[in-house]
């Protein structure tokens, strides 16, 4: 299987900006080509690659350039070998974080999936934040988090991502949202997802049901998307005039949602 991947971003800035960005594929990627460059006001910009704890890439870029243009993408050969759990993840990913707020959520969720464990937790959880949370662009504020869209009943990936988080962890279960590259998506996007400890390994779930587990990429994977934004601003203030991503894969894949999945 051959996945390409593409994104590409144009900021305008008021000032000197502190920007990371966060749209790479993941370091486990069987990478066979990638092209990556970010230019202000027409030059290229010196750019610091780091790898966060999850082995996600981030790229920084200091400048006081007023148009900023990132282009990205890359050529990704088969699917890389699944994330081995750590010790460290039974205790981080159990806890409440800004966007998933499992601890606020905690009594209604126990009540609503008590008695379930395991795989048949994840079922009812991803079943009932499947049929109950309406998809709607533009129906939520970046400073959502799971409580809001629990009481919205609409919002985004992310916010589908936030709220499934939220009721597996409260009910004990380590979960983690991941952003993904997502070939099938409709409309065309970065894409956000969960991860789900099980009796030893991660699998990927996904309750907006937009497109197949098997063909994501992985970018990056953290406690909400506080840590896996793709775009990461401090200093100055800035607006996005241009946001475009695209996947395709060389593949068809017919998503069965009870299948088990695990990402690479």
């Amino acid at each position: 299987m051959m996945r390409k991947i593409e994104s590409a971003i144009d900021l305008e800035l008021d000032g000197e900006a502190d920007l990371v960005f966060s749209i790479a594929a993941h370091t486990l990627a069987n990478l066979e080509s990638e092209s990556f460059t970010i230019t202000g006001d027409g030059e290229p910009l010196d750019v610091i690659e780091s790898i966060d704890r999850s082995e996600c890439r981030l790229h920084r870029v200091t400048t006081s350039a007023k148009h900023i243009e990132m282009r990205y993408s890359a050529t990704v050969l088969d699917r890389a070998q699944p994330n081995e759990p750590e010790e460290l993840d039974l205790i981080q990913f159990r806890r409440p974080s800004r966007y998933a707020e499992s601890d606020l959520l905690g009594p209604t969720a126990r009540s609503m999936f008590r008695g379930k464990q395991g795989f048949e937790l994840v079922d009812a959880v991803v079943d009932w934040v499947s049929r109950n949370i309406s998809y709607v662009p533009g129906s939520s504020a970046p400073t959502d988090g799971a409580r809001d869209t629990f009481l919205k009943r609409q919002g985004v990936c992310r916010d589908f991502a936030h709220l499934t988080i939220a009721f597996l962890r409260a009910n004990d279960l380590p979960a983690r949202l991941v952003s993904v590259y997502a070939p099938g998506l409709v409309p065309m996007d970065f894409h956000a997802v969960v991860e789900v400890l099980v009796d030893g390994a991660w699998y990927v779930v996904d309750s907006t049901h937009l497109a197949p587990r098997r063909l994501m990429q992985r970018i990056a994977s953290g406690r909400d998307a506080a840590d896996t934004a793709f775009l990461s601003n401090t200093i100055a203030n800035l607006r996005l005039s241009k946001l475009h991503v695209d996947a395709t894969s060389s593949e068809l894949i017919l998503e069965d949602w009870t299948e088990r999945v695990q990402l690479g």
